[in-house]
């Protein structure tokens, strides 16, 4: 039973006035772009908010399997453990978008990303994902080697909201 004070209290999404402003495409040094496909459509006929996940999947992806990032640890999976994405705006069908992703935050074995979803120069919505480096036999956690850690380290560039 819920009383009335606990209702008036409870709050799921913050008012708009309280959300940062949205990220710009000069924030995100890597980019992977995707086609808007019609099956992506909801009932409202706009991108099912599901579906940005997958967008968001793309980009992470794209970094951590390019060789040039230097991500790749043998006999070692990223697993995601954690998303929490802000909606900004609809994705209409037919279109593409972009997905822009940045490292920000390197743990013992998580790496935390912020990211975005643009159609054209327009924000679609913005999001913070955190993988983890799981050993492929034992799938626990496994830290970064120290010369990855530190390669990571020197090439992370600002992420957007971070000092």
């Amino acid at each position: 039973m819920h009383s009335r004070h606990h209702e008036r209290n409870f709050s799921p999404v913050p008012p708009p006035s309280s959300r940062p402003p949205a990220p710009h495409r000069q924030d995100f040094p890597h980019w992977a772009s995707d086609t808007i496909r019609y099956g992506d459509l909801d009932r409202q006929n706009h991108v099912n908010n599901a579906v940005f996940s997958t967008y968001l999947e793309t980009g992470r992806v794209m970094v951590l399997r390019d060789p040039g990032c230097g991500l790749l640890v043998p006999d070692t999976e990223f697993s995601l453990v954690r998303a929490v994405i802000d909606f900004r705006g609809e994705l209409r069908w037919p279109g593409t978008i972009d997905i822009g992703t940045a490292i920000a935050r390197i743990g013992t074995s998580s790496l935390t990303f912020a990211q975005a979803v643009f159609q054209g120069e327009t924000c679609a919505a913005n999001a913070e994902t955190t993988v983890v480096l799981v050993d492929a036999e034992t799938r626990r956690p496994r830290p970064f080697p120290a010369d990855v850690a530190e390669r990571i380290r020197a090439s992370m560039p600002r992420a957007p909201g971070r000092a």
